[in-house]
């Protein structure tokens, strides 16, 4: 892993994360893989959802290597981190407390990756790993996520209609669960 890298996610040194984006694209891009794996180990810590230095370490370390993954071209090489990232999500709350509307911790990682993986729906390797992912999402009460994902999905049923076929169940049950959602809301309204 590149040197900075190290440092920085290593020593959760926030004061040195902003001199990542002073590197090349090319001289960090061997470097994601390694540096994804060890962000999933930052966010996965049980202290993480309450330590707002190590949140914006892994903020500003996604930003850069999903900007290296676009520029390089290297999501083949490096989808297999991201998704694994992406996934780990999952096993954490996605949803604002009730009646907020600020993005829980891992809802802010998931939705900072979402569109580095999701925008290349045209390569069937990373869509392999991505959508079955994206899928779950659909189903975790966060709707700026799922709305995202049923964008990304759309697009993706333009290249990849076999892969989503295998969860027409999944996506329609989000459908319907947002619709119930929606018409719950709407009719506890007063007018």
């Amino acid at each position: 892993m590149h040197q900075l890298f190290r440092q920085v996610l290593g020593k959760r040194d926030l004061s040195r994360a902003g001199d990542l984006f002073s590197l090349e694209d090319a001289e960090i891009e061997g470097s994601l893989s390694e540096a994804l794996d060890n962000i999933k180990v930052i966010a996965c810590s049980p202290d993480y959802v309450s330590n707002g230095n190590d949140q914006a370490v892994v903020e500003i370390c996604i930003t850069r290597i999903t900007t290296a993954i676009r520029e390089t071209s290297s999501i083949e090489r490096h989808g297999t981190s991201l998704v694994g990232l992406w996934e780990s999500c999952l096993e954490h709350n996605l949803t604002p407390q009730e009646g907020g509307t600020e993005d829980t911790p891992h809802a802010k990682i998931a939705s900072d990756i979402t569109s580095c993986i999701l925008q290349n729906y045209s390569r069937p390797s990373v869509m392999a790993l991505a959508i079955p992912v994206a899928v779950r999402f659909l189903q975790r009460g966060n709707r700026e996520l799922s709305r995202n994902m049923s964008s990304y999905l759309s697009l993706a049923a333009i290249v990849e209609v076999d892969l989503l076929a295998e969860h027409t169940e999944a996506i329609m049950l989000s459908v319907l669960g947002g619709r119930r959602l929606h018409l719950y809301s709407s009719s506890s309204h007063t007018y």
